[in-house]
This record gives C-alpha cells, sequence and structure tokens, in this order.
C-alpha cells in the first residue's frame, strides 16, 4: 500500500516502482518499526490526538504484528514499497482505516531514521560481545604461549627476540580500540530522530523527549533537519566495522604466513581449515585468507556511503537510501568472520621449538651489544656503530654474534669486554625488557593481567546494554 498519491494523476510506472521499492533489503527494520510504532501511539494518546479505544486497538495490532512478524507469519509482498508501508498494510488488514492513523506527527523521513538507528545499535552490541569473545581466545593463547621465545619482525625481517605470547596478545589492544569506538558510537548515537516529521518538526502536540526515552535514547534531537538527514552514525559505524575488518585481516595474514611450509609454526586445526579439489595434500587456511579478503568489501561500503554522503543539500534526499545495504552488510559480514577467526585462533596449536630456534636468527641480538654500550657509557650513536661492526664481521666469516674473539669485540670498540657474551643470549634478551609493555616475562605477565581485568569490564558492559536494549524492545508500552 503506498503511503503517497493523493496528488498524483498517475502511479509509477513498473522500472520507477522497481527503483523505488526497497522493503526487498529494509524489511530486516520490521521490529524496530513496530517498536517506534508503539512509542509513537502511546505519544498520540497521551496528547489526545487518538481516543483511547482506538489506541488501544491500534496496540493490540501492532502487538500481534510484532509476534507475527517474528514467526514469519507476516511478511512483505511484492507491491510493498518499503517496510513501512508493508507493515500500514498490516495494520490496514487488522483494524481498516484506523490502521493508518499512526502516520500523524510522523514522516518516513524521521521514523527511517529511527529505526536504522535501533537497529544499528542492537547490532554493534552484539558485535561488541562477539568482539570480547575473541579477545578472550587471543588473551588465552598467549597465555599459553607467553613463555614461549620467538622472532620479531619489523619489515618481516628478523629485529628481536620477543615471547610468542607477547606477540599474540598486540591483537587484544587492537580490538579494545574497536570496543572503545563503538561505545563512543554508542553515546553520540543515543539521539531520537522522531518527532522530526519530514524535516520542520510537527504542528501537534508531540513529546519527542519522551518518545525518546522510551526507545532508550539518551535524549531528542535538537534540529529536526538535521534529524533527517543525518547518517553520520551510518559512516561511523562503517568505519570501526572496517577497522574491525583490518585487525581481522592483520590476523588473517599472520596465520597464513605462519602455517606455510616455510615458517611451518602454526599447525591450523582441521576444523577451520579446507582442503584442494585436485591435490589431496593440501590444508588451506581458509579462515584466514577468508578474514583477510572481507576487510576489503568493509572498506569498499564505508567508501560508497561516504561519497554518497559528500553532496546532500538540506534535508532529507532519496540518495540516503543507499545508506541500508551497505550498513547490513557490513554487520552480517563481521557478525559472520567474528566466530570464525574466534574458533580458529583458540584451536591452533604452535611449533614452540621451530620458533626458539629461529629467535636468534638474522643477528637480532645486535641491539644487546648497543644496549651493553649504552650502559658503559656510550653514545648510543656509537654503540649502535659497533654493534653493527660486530654483525658485519659476522657475516664475513659465517658466525653468531657470541662466536666473534675477545680481541675482535675489543677491536671493534674498547669497551666490548669478555662479559657482552652474557647479553647475547635470548633468555637474556627477553628478560632484559622489563619496561611497561615490554616483552618479558614479568611485563607480559601484567599486561595479559591487565587486559583481563579490561575484557570482564567490557564484557560487563556490553552484556548491560544488550539486557537493556532487549527489555526496551520487548516492552509493549
Amino acid at each position: 500500500m503506498a503511503l503517497w498519491g493523493g496528488r498524483f494523476s498517475q502511479s509509477p510506472t513498473d522500472a520507477v516502482f522497481a527503483l523505488s521499492q526497497s522493503v526487498q533489503f529494509d524489511w530486516r527494520l520490521a521490529p524496530y518499526d513496530l517498536r517506534s510504532s508503539l512509542a509513537h501511539l502511546s505519544v498520540l494518546e497521551s496528547s489526545g490526538l487518538l481516543k483511547k479505544d482506538v489506541a488501544s486497538s491500534i496496540r493490540k495490532a501492532l502487538n500481534e504484528l510484532i509476534a507475527e512478524v517474528g514467526s514469519g507469519k507476516f511478511s512483505y509482498i511484492a507491491s510493498d514499497e518499503d517496510v513501512h508501508s508493508a507493515l500500514e498494510r498490516g495494520l490496514t488488514e487488522k483494524l481498516g482505516e484506523i490502521g493508518g492513523s499512526l502516520r500523524a506527527g510522523r514522516s518516513r523521513n524521521d521514523q527511517v531514521t529511527t529505526d536504522l538507528r535501533l537497529y544499528a545499535i542492537d547490532q554493534m552490541i552484539s558485535i561488541a560481545q562477539a568482539i570480547t569473545e575473541l579477545q578472550g581466545a587471543l588473551i588465552a593463547k598467549a597465555t599459553e604461549y607467553s613463555d614461549a621465545p620467538a622472532p620479531g619482525f619489523t619489515h618481516l625481517q628478523h629485529a628481536q627476540p620477543v615471547l610468542f605470547g607477547h606477540e599474540l596478545a598486540k591483537h587484544v589492544h587492537a580490538f579494545a580500540r574497536d570496543l572503545d569506538r563503538i561505545n563512543d558510537w554508542l553515546t553520540r548515537t543515543s539521539v531520537s530522530p522522531l518527532g522530526s516529521g519530514a524535516l520542520a518538526g510537527s504542528s501537534l502536540p508531540l513529546a519527542p523527549e519522551k518518545t525518546a526515552l522510551s526507545l532508550g535514547f539518551a535524549m531528542s534531537a535538537q534540529n529536526s533537519i538535521d534529524a533527517v538527514s543525518d547518517r553520520d552514525f551510518v559512516a561511523e559505524a562503517l568505519f570501526i566495522l572496517s577497522m574491525v575488518g583490518v585487525h581481522l585481516s592483520r590476523i588473517g595474514e599472520e596465520w597464513c604466513i605462519w602455517s606455510t611450509t616455510e615458517f611451518g609454526w602454526a599447525l591450523v586445526a582441521d576444523a577451520y581449515s579446507t582442503g584442494s579439489s585436485i591435490m589431496p595434500q593440501k590444508k588451506n587456511p581458509d579462515m584466514a585468507e577468508l578474514a583477510r579478503g572481507k576487510s576489503g568489501r568493509l572498506i569498499g561500503n564505508l567508501a560508497g556511503v561516504l561519497t554518497m554522503l559528500k553532496g546532500l543539500p538540506f534535508a532529507y534526499n532519496r540518495d540516503l537510501q543507499e545508506d541500508k545495504e551497505p550498513l547490513f552488510d557490513s554487520i552480517d559480514t563481521v557478525l559472520l568472520v567474528l566466530p570464525a577467526v574466534t574458533g580458529m585462533i583458540a584451536t591452533t596449536e604452535f611449533d614452540r621449538e621451530k620458533m626458539a630456534l629461529a629467535a636468534p636468527l638474522g643477528y637480532s641480538l645486535a641491539t644487546e651489544i648497543a644496549d651493553y654500550l649504552v650502559r658503559a657509557h656510550v653514545p648510543f650513536a656509537q654503540a649502535h656503530e659497533a654493534a653493527g661492526k660486530c654483525v658485519a664481521l659476522c657475516e664475513s666469516s659465517d658466525r653468531q654474534l657470541h662466536q666473534l674473539t675477545d680481541q675482535e669485540l675489543s677491536s671493534i670498540h674498547a669497551e666490548l669486554k669478555p662479559d657482552v657474551r652474557a647479553v647475547l643470549t635470548v633468555h637474556g634478551a627477553l628478560a632484559s625488557r622489563t619496561t611497561r609493555g615490554g616483552t618479558a616475562p614479568s611485563a607480559l605477565a601484567q599486561q595479559l593481567k591487565d587486559a583481563q581485568g579490561s575484557l570482564e569490564d567490557a564484557k560487563k558492559r556490553f552484556s548491560a546494554a544488550s539486557k537493556e536494549f532487549a527489555t526496551m524492545m520487548g516492552s509493549s508500552d
């Protein structure tokens, strides 16, 4: 049923209707539209715009539709333009003409952005909870390998030895920033547009502040034009989801590298691997590759929405219909990838021996020589030069740093004493990195303890948010 048309002498052509129709993708907003309709109904009733018996009939029909939409008994049909027209059709089928009474004081412009905010809030809370599960798997795996030496890398070259648990734990902090962004986003998104009408507010005695609180928003919009045209919350959500995708992609890349024959560090569980249709020996880390690949899709959705938004004038424009599919797709994608990556991480085993043997390779202990000289009050520039000369000598003679003779060491720098060999061990290098955030066992233990505490706080915060939202959605006003 069309929500407009009184001033038109012709109906839309099939091509126009096909281009305009959005119900095939915006139907997922139906539960949120029905909940916002209940809130709007309460205001219409309390202001005297609807008689109590009429409001009671509409409330009963809305609650019936909530159940029928949830069960699949009621859905859209081919002639519905969008989710709003489909649900109004449902009301009029139950109530006759009074089913259209809810349109008073409300436009699809403020209605759709209210629905979309509610949907996005619900889904972003779910994503936050899934991220905490991933963090839990990372902390558990980092703790398991908190005593395992491995090479640390910069530029994909051996840099300095690290504890492998420290390497894994870096991802926990990246996702913690994503959770912070979601938390901040929830605050900024907690503004209700309902009551803004098409763009100018309403002459009817509505109560936007009351509607906002009923729907769990912190406040109602302060400018009706901004309220119906603002899609910052969509763009920002897409950015957050893109960053989550980038962080998942980095994990995917590392798992792909570590599981190669050349590295041979990671043994990905069979349940999180796939095979080849032609090469029976293959075991591919496809979950890692898909996590890496999906990030491009998430970034593309963000770019598309920003491009759509950049030139829109004044209030609502139909271009804004293009905000939903990218947001829906990004949310679906992230919710699809997170559990798979979480399971892959939790079930991967790493070869401690290979990692430990590789830790000192590539002259990764050269910095220990420089630091040794600094402790002897040698300026770091000179210490760095001397350490580089030690590496050059080892390369030319196919030796390791600890194999240089006393005479060779002193010839490179007078302060290089025989006891320098005491720091030229992986164990010594790791143990010395005790600064906050460092890779020493003591520093890593504190890091993981703090990360677990932050994780527990995040779980409580988003669990409470989820329960509050569910309570709001379950209210019949």
